[in-house]
Formats: structure tokens, sequence, C-alpha cells
């Protein structure tokens, strides 16, 4: 049974304006509602994305190549959890967010991740911006320094539509460690002008 404070902090993070499916070709939690491994960490939920500032691609939304597990078993997270590759298929899977951006422009782009001692320390993220491809190295143990939900993977110059993305690959990862797959969020840099 969840408890109390778990499911009152729930009812804060607030209920989706559009009710969430999970994405059809990950596996199934196995953890229970309620059953986490950090309760303190339940209030940094966001249960709902279209909430968060700029634009945020969920894990519903996401292109999946492997089997990746859905789970709720280390909070925080954005939506209804977040993906895991099952410490299995090293090098052979990926997420890949690809946001439709409504202007060209400057923008701040920031992984969700929930952090543990399970995590990888070498997540590979590769941003596909206007000027190219540029991939981050990822530690999943640390957490993450806003909101203990995003990090920052840099200031990228993207076009208009759906011609950048951000990929999540399992390649290089520790065969022991899982890596997490959440949601990626697009956020507004004003002021800067040049490419």
């Amino acid at each position: 049974m969840m408890p109390l404070r778990c499911a009152f902090a729930l009812l804060l993070a607030g209920l989706p304006a559009v009710a969430l499916e999970p994405h059809p070709a990950a596996v199934p939690n196995e953890h229970k509602p309620g059953e986490v491994d950090r309760p303190e960490m339940v209030p940094f939920i966001v249960a709902d994305p279209a909430r968060l500032a700029g634009l945020v691609v969920d894990e519903t939304a996401a292109e999946l190549t492997g089997d990746w597990q859905y789970s709720t078993h280390t909070p925080p997270y954005v939506g209804l959890g977040y993906l895991h590759d099952r410490k299995a298929g090293k090098g052979a899977k990926a997420v890949v967010f690809t946001p439709e951006l409504p202007r060209a422009g400057w923008y701040e782009v920031r992984l969700a991740h929930c952090h543990n001692v399970r995590r990888s320390t070498r997540t590979p993220v590769t941003v596909r911006h206007a000027g190219g491809t540029t991939t981050v190295i990822v530690n999943q143990q640390q957490e993450a320094p806003i909101d203990r939900l995003w990090r920052p993977l840099g200031v990228f110059y993207f076009a208009a539509g759906r011609q950048g993305w951000v990929r999540v690959g399992n390649e290089g990862t520790e065969p022991d460690k899982v890596v997490i797959a959440d949601a990626v969020q697009w956020v507004p840099v004003v002021g800067v002008t040049s490419e």
C-alpha cells in the first residue's frame, strides 16, 4: 500500500492535462504503485510534462530501439515513469527524443534521469542540432542539478521543426548497470544572436 505522504505528493505533482499512455513497445513496469526505494524523492515527480517550461518530449513519444522496460521504483521522473535498458543488449539499444520546435533558435537541452548506484556512470547522450552532433557522457549515478531531475547537456542552435533530436544509447556502458531514458527538455535561450 502507498504511504500517505507518497500519495499526497503525487496529488501535489498534478495530474496530466492529457492522459498519458505507456509506450506500446516498452516492457511493462514490474513494480506496484507506490513501491519506491526513495520516498523522499516522490515530491520531485513531474506528473504532467505539459506543465514544464519550453518543450518536453517524454518517453511515451520517443522512438525505441531494443527492449526497454518501464519503472517507477526510483523517483523522480517525468510522466508515467522512466525506461531502463535491463542491463542487456549493450550497444544495441537506444531511445531517441525528437521535438517539434516551433521556431529556429538557441535552446538549452536538458536530460531527465533519476539517480542511484545501480545506474551507468558513462551513458552516451547525443544531441543532433543545426551545427552537427554533440555527444555528452552522463554519469547517471549523480543527482541531476535542476530540481533533482534535470541535467543540462548544453546550449545548441536548432532549426524549426523536427530536424533535431536527442539519443540516449547504451553502448560502452557497464554490463552490470542500467541506462535510464525518461524525458528531454528544450528551453529557449534569450539573448543569444549568433550560431
